[in-house]
């Protein structure tokens, strides 16, 4: 087996992350380590961050439709030991979508906790990559409320989707969710189109979230040992999302629909990103070759 990961087989690792392949799977599917999988997904998710951080901006989305989606790491906070309890990256994790409602882009994550300081983070990230003004939905949760008023202030047409959910399930229904029996339309501020106020598009990503990492799939042992390797998926996953993969309705990538790229990113062109990093790098030499591509040389 050669020292460094040829593009060739990034290009099979990442084929197979993509697709909702757990990390033992994909090292089966492969030939390489878990630990050698790991870290290039550590690496690889690092880059595509930072390739969003910088690229998705001045998205001229009309609708944005906002979401939390719930995971955990190391453990379910019921199941957290006394002895880690309150360190962060250990329980429950909620990851929060913005997504472009036409073009289908997802505008703007966060990964944290599920309460006013992730979402005001997460609403202030929004509110710097949008050009111009749109209407935002979001589910009733109530720290939504205060965090849009402080990220957008009246430059918004908000409003509120606060659903309303039967008795829970029991026997072998209690890990379905509850069933939806209505659903109040609120506005907020501004002048929201009430025949606009909806989660669906959002809520479907969700789906496909889940469908598309392993680590997000209910009831299995695919979940992450590490926040580091949640965040890492979560960025691969919304890269390829975004730039590679053609969205069903619309033909094209939603970074296509949103005028971000020309073209349909391959996977390739999704590896070279890091590719490109490392080679700045040892150019610097700050890095030097290691098992799976260059590494740190402290």
């Amino acid at each position: 087996m050669p020292n460094v990961l040829s593009v060739a087989e990034r290009k099979q690792i990442v084929a197979c992350l993509v697709e909702g392949t757990s990390i033992r799977a994909t090292s089966r599917m492969t030939g390489f380590s878990k630990d050698t999988i790991l870290k290039f997904l550590v690496e690889i998710g690092e880059v595509c961050e930072s390739y969003h951080d910088e690229n998705v901006r001045s998205v001229k989305a009309k609708r944005v439709q906002c979401d939390e989606i719930w995971s955990f790491c190391y453990a379910k906070d019921k199941n957290v030991p006394e002895s880690m309890r309150g360190q962060p990256g250990v329980g429950d994790v909620w990851t929060w979508t913005a997504l472009d409602s036409e073009s289908k882009l997802m505008v703007s994550w966060y990964i944290g906790d599920r309460d006013a300081e992730c979402a005001g983070r997460f609403m202030l990230d929004l509110s710097r990559r949008l050009a111009g003004r749109c209407q935002l939905t979001t589910d009733g949760h109530r720290v939504y409320e205060r965090a849009v008023e402080d990220a957008f202030g009246w430059a918004v047409d908000y409003a509120m989707l606060v659903k309303q959910y039967g008795e829970p399930r029991e026997k072998e229904q209690r890990y379905s969710p509850c069933e939806c029996i209505g659903a109040i339309k609120v506005p907020i501020s501004g002048r929201p189109i009430r025949g606009y106020i909806s989660t669906s598009h959002v809520e479907r990503s969700n789906l496909t979230m889940r469908m598309g990492m392993r680590r997000f799939t209910r009831l299995t042992n695919a979940f992450s040992k590490k926040l580091a390797n949640l965040r890492a998926a979560v960025a691969l996953h919304f890269m390829h999302y975004n730039f590679c993969r053609v969205h069903q309705t619309l033909r094209v990538t939603p970074a296509m629909e949103a005028g971000l790229s020309k073209h349909i990113w391959d996977l390739e062109e999704l590896v070279e990103l890091l590719t490109a990093k490392e080679s700045e790098a040892v150019a610097a030499g700050a890095l030097k070759r290691g098992p799976y591509g260059p590494r740190n040389s402290n």
